[in-house]
């Protein structure tokens, strides 16, 4: 798994790369690419991963 605050390189291999959690498609050089990072409620850092808007935006959280 990639670092999720890094960089996304161009060459990262699909099975390595983020997966969209909405639509599940690897993230590969996305310029559309989108995080959405939180402290839960025990203190631990989350994120999830969006290819583009349109999966952030159909994400079903109240984040």
């Amino acid at each position: 798994m990639v670092d999720p605050t890094s960089d996304l390189e161009e060459n990262i291999d699909p099975e390595d790369a983020p997966k969209c959690d909405v639509c599940g498609d690897p993230i590969v050089s996305s310029p559309t690419h989108r995080v959405v990072t939180w402290i839960d409620d025990e203190g631990s850092l989350q994120h999830r991963h969006f290819c583009d808007d349109d999966c952030r935006a159909a994400w079903d959280d109240e984040r």
